[in-house]
């Protein structure tokens, strides 16, 4: 008795896995929720949206490349391109364009440029055996810079990191918090688009993904406040989110609208 009672308490105690409650939306796509509760007290969920890289393709789509002629919301970006998922690529710069870090698509240059971000996410190797299909660096590793990931991928897209590998949590508290859109990798190497509307800190989000069960081995910001968002539409399932909260711009949660974005990393079948 005493056992068993010791392991209803463990269980209690211990972070449940979201691995149980994932709800299938197509081969390779799947769904679930991260139920908490954010600073205020409030109910709050984390969707998150496990895609498996051998069964989608991932793409990035913006303003910069040849025939787009102006910025659009995730959903618009989704329809226009085909696409069943997508989410911000990342902050922008004043020219509603640029990427604020590196980013190279196939033959099309966005910024050129990198910055002090450490967070590197690859895809589209250039040798499909030799490297995994969609990876997450973090460019103070050993060895690691975005030259030495460019020679084996066509696609590098360098983001503000949130979580390091295999799992650290890299953000030091603060009291700014804010709606969040990121990407994610797990421990299998599945993509992983993450979105929450409630406001966090980005530590405690850290800490809420990884002690989630997902799985999760690193992440990095796309997006906050506003201009978050997060599209989804796969068979009879859809899911259209948009984020509001963000301190010191728009310290509220009554922001419905959907932004036009100028960049959207997004998925369409193989």
């Amino acid at each position: 008795m005493i056992r068993l009672l010791f392991l209803f308490i463990l269980n209690f105690l211990l972070p449940q896995s979201a691995n149980t409650h994932w709800q299938k939306l197509a081969p390779g796509l799947d769904y679930t929720i991260i139920k908490s509760n954010n600073d205020s007290g409030d109910g709050s969920v984390i969707n998150i949206i496990r895609i498996d890289p051998h069964h989608w393709e991932l793409i990035f789509a913006g303003v910069s490349q040849p025939g787009e002629e102006s910025a659009k919301t995730v959903k618009q970006w989704c329809e226009s391109h085909k696409l069943v998922a997508a989410i911000n690529a990342g902050m922008f710069a004043g020219d509603y364009r640029t990427h604020t870090g590196y980013l190279k698509y196939r033959d099309h240059v966005n910024n050129k440029f990198a910055n002090n971000y450490q967070s590197v996410m690859a895809f589209d190797p250039v040798r499909q055996q030799d490297v995994p299909v969609f990876r997450i660096f973090d460019l103070d590793w050993t060895g690691t810079s975005i030259k030495t990931i460019q020679n084996d991928y066509d696609a590098v897209i360098q983001n503000l990191r949130l979580i390091k590998k295999p799992g650290i949590n890299v953000w030091k508290q603060q009291d700014r918090k804010w709606s969040e859109a990121a990407i994610g990798e797990d421990d299998h190497g599945r993509i992983l688009f993450i979105f929450s509307r409630s406001p966090y800190t980005m530590h405690d989000l850290n800490e809420k993904l990884l002690k989630s069960g997902i799985g999760i081995v690193a992440a990095q910001h796309l997006e906050g406040g506003p201009e978050a968002q997060l599209y989804v539409k796969a068979g009879n399932f859809e899911l259209a989110l948009c984020g509001s909260f963000e301190s010191s711009y728009n310290e509220n949660d009554s922001s419905t609208v959907f932004w036009s974005i100028p960049n959207i990393i997004g998925i369409k079948p193989k």
